[in-house]
């Protein structure tokens, strides 16, 4: 969709959070003088009036009747295409658009490499932006990993590098070159299934002309299969990690204990940036030694250090049980608490439980709403060495106890932070709170142009 689509309709603007407040800045100065409302918590509408003044406030979720009333509604991501409110709305004849539509519709012949996947989007994403600007390639890294695209929508750059959720990859248009890092089941209460979840997911292909995809999943390269611009990564044939080192078919090209983000899945993700650079005619085997001066996203398997003898780790970013054992897996200490439990979306913990019948750590802490049914499945599996936590602040007070003053103590939670908070950045901080230090801000380096 175009901004001149939108003029002289009647528009609303669904959700004020950061996507939200970008699209009214956006359509402020696109379309001067455009009527639009905006639909927003009952806590937000002050401020919303005081930002927007000529904006129609309602500090009420829309119902169908009052989104059939609009002619566009530009929605922030979180906001489930599949609402019963919204399909009433889209069957009236009222049409739906977003910030990474819009941007996508004014930004056509940008070159560009959106990021998407269960896991390792946000950390690729970012690798891609940062091996680039290594390389002198003025750079730009938005979407969702923390700068929505309108806020840049003036800006100029050499090279657009998007993550985009799988909330946003059915508004992508015309990308260079797509990648999928992974895919596992996650946002089911978004998307209604894990089948549906996979072809929003995947949507991210038929937008790219060229597409790049995890060799080492199965079900991932069979969906891909039949794209005419394929390409793999961790495969012995392209970029992969072997033996300790990051590889260029059969070539050394970095040991993994130089990459400055821990574990082998940053390593791989590491693989996936280097491809996308090389895909995008970029020399990827001379950007590779920046991969030593990358700083880690925060939340996501992040070392805060050293407290009263315990090593803390927080990877709150983590929201499937996937997630989480691969966060203990990149863990090499002898004595180990995890942290899991949060908002209960109904996945299936089976794998997880299953790995944690071969080999548990010290103590499994099982907190927050999902908390009792980790636990006890994990205790019908036979898995010995699991707590019970009403919540972090409790689980962090456990672990404690359980390591003795030996150890590492890692928040991976598998889950979502709704329950107790209102995001894992919030968590996070929390955490690191608990644990002794101060909180840090979720502020991820190198968003914008560079």
């Amino acid at each position: 969709m175009l901004w001149a689509d939108l003029a002289g309709k009647r528009v609303a603007v669904w959700g004020f959070g950061r996507e939200g407040r970008a699209a009214l800045d956006a359509l402020a100065l696109r379309l001067p003088g455009q009527g639009v409302d905006v639909y927003l918590g009952a806590d937000e509408a002050e401020s919303a009036r005081a930002a927007y003044p000529h904006a129609v406030v309602h500090a009420v979720a829309p119902d169908a009747v009052a989104l059939s009333s609009y002619d566009i509604v530009i929605k922030s991501p979180g906001i489930s295409a599949y609402k019963p409110e919204l399909l009433g709305a889209q069957a009236a004849g009222t049409r739906f658009t977003s910030g990474t539509a819009l941007w996508f519709g004014g930004h056509a012949g940008t070159r560009s490499v959106a990021v998407t996947g269960t896991k390792g989007k946000s950390t690729t994403s970012a690798l891609i932006a940062h091996l680039a600007r290594s390389l002198g390639v003025r750079t730009a890294l938005a979407g969702n990993i923390g700068l929505p695209l309108l806020e840049l929508d003036d800006g100029e750059a050499d090279l657009w590098v998007i993550e985009l959720s799988s909330f946003q990859t059915s508004e992508a248009l015309g990308v260079d070159l797509g990648v999928v890092t992974s895919l596992y089941e996650e946002h089911l209460d978004w998307h209604g299934s894990r089948e549906r979840y996979v072809d929003d997911k995947l949507k991210l292909l038929a937008a790219s002309a060229r597409v790049l995809v995890n060799a080492m999943q199965p079900a991932l390269l069979a969906r891909a299969a039949d794209h005419p611009g394929l390409n793999t990564f961790d495969d012995a044939a392209g970029w992969h990690v072997a033996d300790g080192w990051i590889r260029r078919g059969p070539v050394d090209v970095l040991a993994v204990d130089r990459v400055s983000a821990p574990g082998l899945h940053n390593a791989i993700n590491a693989c996936a940036a280097l491809a996308a650079l090389e895909l995008m005619g970029l020399d990827a085997l001379a950007a590779a030694p920046a991969l030593s001066t990358f700083v880690p996203l925060p939340h996501r398997l992040q070392p805060l250090g050293e407290r009263g003898g315990l090593r803390w780790i927080n990877d709150s970013i983590s929201t499937t049980p996937l997630a989480s054992l691969a966060a203990l897996e990149s863990v090499h200490d002898a004595h180990v608490a995890l942290i899991v439990g949060g908002h209960d979306r109904g996945l299936d913990w089976t794998v997880f439980v299953e790995a944690m019948r071969v080999q548990a750590p010290d103590a499994i802490l099982c907190q927050g709403r999902n908390g009792p049914r980790i636990a006890d499945a994990l205790e019908a599996a036979g898995v010995a060495n699991v707590f019970r936590a009403t919540d972090l602040a409790a689980a962090v007070g456990v672990a404690r106890n359980a390591l003795q003053g030996q150890g590492t103590v890692v928040l991976s939670p598998g889950a979502p932070s709704f329950d107790q908070f209102k995001d894992y950045a919030e968590r996070g901080k929390r955490f690191a709170e608990l644990a002794g230090f101060e909180p840090r801000a979720a502020t991820i380096q190198g968003l914008g142009i560079l």
